[in-house]
């Protein structure tokens, strides 16, 4: 491995005190995963082979978990990911013209990165933010009801160095290692920092109350189903 020994260190330290919180200690590989990412921006093979010495996995093993989840980049990539969702309802409202312009706009493809390492552009499935399509996700912050003008005004405001504020979450957009570590499980901070649901997610809820309505009761729903 290439990590220097104070990296290390502070990698395994950082492991053992993931790997606590679950009564298996190989439950812990998700976290951790997110946490190499946070050191190398990438699950790289340096950060695979100490994850699989710490829990007793073969590399093989935690490249097979590194491989499945789609947050987990395998190569490096750039300090702001753009995750444009182009699912039915996302691609229906603009979501493939948002893309197609930051793609322009950026001079990058599906998974490219710019030269100067600030963005990676990508399609992503479904935001669960159908509420408010089209959506553009910057390092899983939401960025939601969004325009191919928009969309570029958010890469112009990063480049230029802006605190730029999602939608929705902290009132400051923060690098993808950043985002990586409070991942990993490690507290930020940044939890009561601006709105988490709007009044469209909300919608529903408000009717539900307004009207009155309730969930069955846990010995109801058990009978619903034995029929």
């Amino acid at each position: 491995m290439t990590y220097d020994a104070q990296v290390a260190e502070r990698l395994e330290a950082e492991f053992a005190e993931i790997q606590a919180r679950y009564p298996q200690p190989r439950s812990a590989l998700l976290p951790m995963l997110h946490l190499v990412q946070s050191v190398d921006g990438y699950v790289s093979p340096d950060g695979i082979e100490l994850c699989a010495m710490s829990l007793g996995l073969t590399p093989a093993e935690v490249s097979a978990v590194a491989t499945f989840y789609t947050q987990f980049r395998r190569t490096p990539g750039g300090t702001y990911n753009l995750g444009v969702c182009t699912t039915a309802l996302c691609a229906i409202m603009g979501g493939d013209a948002i893309f197609e312009r930051l793609a322009q706009y950026l001079g990058i493809g599906d998974g490219g990165t710019t030269p100067d390492g600030l963005f990676t552009l990508e399609r992503v499935e479904c935001n669960a933010a159908c509420d408010y399509a089209p959506v553009v996700m910057a390092n899983w912050e939401f960025f939601d009801c969004q325009t191919p003008t928009s969309a570029t005004a958010l890469v112009d405001g990063l480049r230029a160095g802006q605190d730029v504020a999602p939608t929705r979450g902290p009132v400051r957009l923060r690098t993808f290692t950043e985002v990586a570590r409070t991942l990993a499980g490690f507290d930020d901070g940044l939890a009561g920092e601006g709105p988490s649901a709007g009044a469209p997610s909300l919608a529903g809820r408000d009717v539900a109350r307004d009207q009155g309505w309730q969930a069955p009761a846990a010995d109801q729903r058990g009978r619903k189903g034995a029929r």
